[in-house]
């Protein structure tokens, strides 16, 4: 049976959190004198001169209102990274606990574990680059702190078997993270809505993708008041900066912009897909529910030299486990697509 104290390291149970200015006033005022800010203002402007919501609230209203989440269930990272980095750094005991990993996948989910001094434990994807649910549950133990699964998947960007992760959820007693960076593109639905259902449950989505705002490093995790209590209680205490809120905020009012871009982008996906597969060079072009294409190409190092050449970068994931001879390529402007295409067609084997 899940039981949240039971994952919790010791001294983080014991943590007394930092409590900055802003932590202990709650409401408006006039006259701020309680932070040590420089109450003349800045050079850029005037509000930049104090210090932001510790806990974004009104950012995290307007995510409320659009994916159905109460506010209170919404941690805000630096990045997902920081999400993942709170996450460690809250359950996992450096040096005794481990966590599983299903490559190929997202690569920080080890650099992480490995900046905390936490074991990785490998499941292997499938051939088809589902979930091996067999060697998963081999692999828990006793310190099985946590299971990441990114769905869509980076870098193969298929989404797993909704019936395997919910397998996951249901027989395993840590946390289980779903990391849905690339779920706008895919036409599956998001785990947020099943959140009541499983405690142990944590969603990952981000700004960085959909919303096309990867400068300003803005994740998102989703999960029980009681995770995400956890989450903010670790957390640096302004994680999340004045200008960033700020900016989040105006974006949040153009959801039906966002929307017509996943769907521009989806469009994009797949017409490259019909003309990548018509390529001699490319050998095949997996299932897409990102905005990402693996592709299987006969000289993965020579082809992404060429296109480095020709001032093109893709990503050479040919090192990659499951992912040999394939290059990682993002779904561009329609114009970076066509020159990618017309670079491709005068490749010689």
């Amino acid at each position: 049976m899940f039981q949240l104290e039971n994952l919790l390291r010791e001294n983080i149970k014991k943590l007394v959190p930092y409590s900055s200015a802003r932590d202990e006033f709650k409401g408006e005022a006039r006259v701020f004198l309680d932070a040590n800010e420089n109450s003349l203002g800045s050079p850029l402007t005037k509000w930049y001169n104090r210090y932001p919501d510790p806990l974004q609230w009104k950012v995290k209203e307007a995510i409320s209102k659009i994916k159905g989440v109460p506010p209170q269930h919404i941690f805000m990272g630096h990045g997902s990274d920081e999400c993942i980095d709170v996450l460690f750094r809250s359950f996992c005991e450096p040096g005794k606990d481990n966590v599983i990993i299903n490559p190929p996948t997202y690569g920080m989910y080890e650099v992480s574990a490995n900046i905390n001094d936490i074991e990785i434990r490998r499941a292997t994807l499938l051939d088809d680059f589902q979930l091996d649910l067999v060697h998963l549950e081999n692999l828990v133990d006793e310190h099985t702190k946590i299971i990441w699964i990114c769905s869509p998947n980076n870098p193969t960007a298929n989404s797993m078997n909704r019936e395997d992760v919910e397998i996951v959820l249901n027989n395993f007693n840590g946390l289980v993270v779903i990391d849905e960076a690339y779920i706008n593109f895919s036409r599956h639905k998001s785990f947020i809505q099943e959140l009541s259902e499983y405690p142990n449950l944590v969603v990952m989505q981000t700004f960085s993708k959909a919303w096309g705002l990867a400068g300003l490093r803005l994740g998102i995790a989703f999960a029980s008041e009681a995770i995400i209590d956890v989450c903010n209680k670790v957390k640096p205490p302004y994680n999340i900066n004045q200008a960033t809120q700020e900016l989040a905020l105006k974006a949040l009012e153009e959801v039906e912009q966002v929307n017509d871009m996943i769907r521009a982008i989806v469009s994009m996906r797949d017409e490259l897909i019909s003309e990548l597969v018509a390529l001699p060079i490319v050998k095949k072009v997996y299932p897409s529910d990102a905005n990402f294409l693996l592709v299987k190409v006969v000289d993965a190092n020579r082809i992404y030299d060429y296109l480095l050449q020709h001032e093109i970068v893709v990503r050479n994931r040919s090192k990659v486990e499951l992912c040999e001879g394939c290059l990682r390529i993002t779904v561009g402007t329609e114009n970076e697509n066509k020159e990618l295409i017309m670079a491709l067609q005068q490749f010689s084997i």
